[in-house]
């Protein structure tokens, strides 16, 4: 799935992100979505 992408000075930008403290399904395919992403905007990285 393609995801929105936030661009510099959106307010959750500034937040501070949750630890992880395991790799579950949920977040492996977070990960894929996030490349699928990333390679659709023809992106070179992930913040």
């Amino acid at each position: 799935m393609i995801l929105p992408i936030l661009k510099y000075g959106h307010p959750v930008l500034r937040q501070k992100g949750a630890r992880i403290e395991r790799v579950t399904p949920e977040i492996r395919q977070l990960i894929r979505d996030m490349v699928d992403t990333m390679n659709d905007a023809n992106g070179v990285g992930l913040a």
